[in-house]
């Protein structure tokens, strides 16, 4: 939900988090609805984005076949082209799949103003994960950016099995997402911290997030008041995305059941009750070499 100017700000409460880190919960999954939310898809992925590197690591070990050839990665949920782009520039063709029609027009502009050698190895596709039907085979597919958190539990299993059916023997998927202690989202379902979003054009932005955790439903609420300070004007924007809380121990098991092992898992600690963690599944019987540490 995107409110435009004339929205109040909410009350900056101490914040836990330092702005200056790699990851902050809960903004992984932001993506825009309109043009005039791109501005915080951009200015919060671009400064956390060191997954980057490590999905590139990833691809060149996993997407050159037994025979030396290359199969496409698979970009789920690719928004603007956070890492399509970067990917094809790297020369790794890849099919990003995103349900925003305007974030993919980005992703496409964005490609073909590098140039023609990027733009012709990105393939765009509109589609919902929930309704995900895949065409082609990969080696390597992700869910990044903890995408598999804005997926409904109930229709996660049917999005696995998808994936697992359309990877090559040996393949592998990749996601990562936010886990929480249940302790600490009962005695503390909300919080709130504030931040200075980086900008170079002049404006001065600063942003409250409030985020709201119901563990009945096991989902979350994030609300992002931002005020702009210009030369010319002042505006403030409220923009609001709702996740689905992850249970390690269930997605676990739909990974098995898709026919998926996990073969490798990173952590990355965000505070004394969340942290970062990163899958990597492998389909099939194994061919060729993955490294166990990403």
């Amino acid at each position: 939900m995107h409110t435009p100017s004339g929205a109040a700000l909410a009350p900056v409460l101490p914040s836990r988090y330092d702005p200056h880190t790699d990851a902050l919960p809960g903004l992984e999954s932001v993506s825009p609805w309109g043009e005039d939310a791109v501005w915080l898809y951009d200015a919060l992925l671009g400064p956390h984005s060191a997954d980057i590197v490590r999905y590139l690591d990833l691809a060149r070990a996993t997407t050159t076949g037994p025979h030396g050839t290359r199969s496409p990665v698979l970009d789920l949920g690719s928004g603007a082209g956070r890492l399509a782009v970067p990917f094809a520039r790297h020369g790794f063709a890849v099919e990003a799949v995103d349900r925003d029609p305007a974030a993919l027009a980005r992703l496409d502009t964005w490609a073909r103003r590098i140039g023609p050698q990027v733009a012709r190895l990105v393939l765009t596709t509109r589609a919902d994960l929930t309704e995900l039907r895949l065409h082609r085979s990969y080696r390597l597919a992700l869910l990044a950016g903890a995408m598999v958190s804005a997926v409904p539990p109930r229709s996660r299993p049917t999005l696995l099995r998808e994936i697992a059916t359309h990877l090559d023997t040996g393949g592998a998927l990749a996601l990562d997402y936010t886990s929480h202690l249940r302790h600490g989202l009962v005695t503390e379902p909300s919080r709130t911290w504030t931040f200075q979003v980086p900008r170079f054009d002049g404006v001065e932005e600063w942003v409250v997030a409030r985020q709201v955790f119901d563990l009945p439903t096991m989902s979350e609420r994030i609300t992002y008041y931002a005020a702009r300070t210009g030369k010319r004007s002042d505006e403030r924007v409220v923009l609001t995305t709702d996740k689905w809380i992850v249970d390690p121990e269930r997605l676990a098991a739909e990974l098995r059941s898709a026919g998926l092992r996990i073969e490798g898992r990173r952590r990355h600690r965000i505070d004394e009750r969340t942290e970062s963690v990163l899958l990597i599944c492998r389909a099939g019987e194994t061919r060729g070499t993955m490294p166990t540490k990403v």
